[in-house]
């Protein structure tokens, strides 16, 4: 299986077959409107503007699935994200990325990756602990743990890479720029 094998929905509801993104570099992201990681769509924009020419496509899969933090309707999230980010990159509807009703790209996306674990910084170290409370061997999962974690996905459709959400995006531009 590869990326290519998924159909997602996108805001107004139509549905798109992955395999329109083939021969791209795919950054697979799960987001929120009201996280502390929301400040890293100014990067991803960043990061999608320079490479975009070069064949790089990010996904944008909104989920509220972690602290209630993407509340509104499609329509919103994107005006929030187009407003405040001057996102241009592709935004699908709302997702669940875990759980019975995740989305199937997701469950693939979870199968066949490991949780990376959270840099030892005080984001990271806060964020484990909370977890922690909830799934005291929450690590030994691949589900993902939060907003902002993201995927790339080479050329030909397959995981190359796993980012936590605090990853530098230093470190997740660099590996895209390889990838290219």
């Amino acid at each position: 299986m590869t990326i290519y094998d998924f159909k997602v929905k996108t805001m107004d509801g139509r549905e798109v077959d992955l395999g329109e993104y083939r021969g791209k570099v795919l950054l697979v992201v799960n987001t929120a409107t009201g996280c502390g990681f929301t400040p890293q769509y100014d990067e991803l924009q960043e990061i999608y503007d320079a490479h975009h020419k070069d064949g790089l496509e990010i996904l944008d899969f909104p989920c509220n699935q972690f602290g209630h933090q993407a509340p509104g309707s499609d329509e919103e999230i994107h005006t929030f994200c187009t407003g405040k980010f001057g996102i241009t990159f592709s935004q699908f509807s709302k997702v669940d990325v875990n759980g019975e009703n995740a989305i199937p790209l997701y469950r693939w996306l979870t199968e066949n990756t490991t949780f990376a674990g959270f840099d030892k910084n005080p984001m990271g170290l806060m964020l484990g602990q909370m977890l922690k409370k909830e799934d005291k061997n929450y690590a030994d999962s691949s589900s993902i743990k939060w907003n902002f974690t993201k995927f790339l996905i080479d050329r030909e459709g397959n995981i190359v890479a796993r980012f936590e959400p605090m990853t530098s995006l230093k470190k997740v531009r660099a590996k895209i720029e390889e990838v290219l």
